[in-house]
């Protein structure tokens, strides 16, 4: 099967750091994969975004125009990019950061307040590990013992402090959606 995600934020919010786990995840489990970032020129604050493809078969192209899944991670990456989701889709907002509520009922949308659950852990920055952990759970792209794997391998020495937060920040984005009834609505 064939995995095709969006991820898409404010630059900082570890929007290309969510698809590079997700790619390297899949390299670990011997899938094809393609990670193809998109930023702004600013380093903090700016709009990024990534298509990662995790395939067990070859990938044709980097290049996705309606992708089976969007991670959005604040308002103005809903707006932009809910339109682009394939009918029939997941949708994984990030509820904390985007207020106002999706327009499309032709997709699996799932709203997950990623920001609360990263303050509880006493970590903002992990919220992009808890959006990763719904998506996870949903789909089942990589295994969740993947990405930590791979976590591992990218955290410096200095940060690998952070790997338990992480994994819960995780853990913790999977159990909010297997909580949550699939909401898919048709038109």
């Amino acid at each position: 099967m064939q995995h095709e995600v969006l991820v898409a934020g404010f630059g900082g919010q570890g929007v290309l750091l969510t698809g590079q786990l997700l790619a390297y995840g899949g390299l670990l489990e011997n899938k094809e994969v393609t990670w193809f970032p998109s930023y702004g020129p600013e380093m903090r604050g700016g709009t990024a975004n990534c298509i990662v493809i995790v395939s067990g078969k070859r990938i044709a192209s980097p290049v996705v125009e309606r992708p089976g899944a969007a991670l959005v991670f604040n308002q103005p990456s809903l707006l932009k990019f809910e339109a682009k989701v394939k009918p029939g889709g997941l949708l994984l907002v990030n509820s904390a950061l985007a207020t106002q509520l999706p327009e499309r009922k032709d997709l699996y949308t799932y709203l997950v307040p990623a920001n609360e659950v990263a303050q509880s852990l006493g970590q903002i920055l992990v919220a992009n590990m808890v959006m990763l952990g719904a998506y996870l759970e949903l789909t089942g792209a990589v295994t969740f013992s993947s990405v930590l794997k791979a976590l591992e391998k990218t955290l410096s020495e200095q940060r690998r402090h952070l790997l338990s937060v992480n994994r819960e920040a995780m853990e913790q984005g999977a159990q909010l959606v297997s909580q949550q009834a699939r909401k898919y609505h048709t038109r």
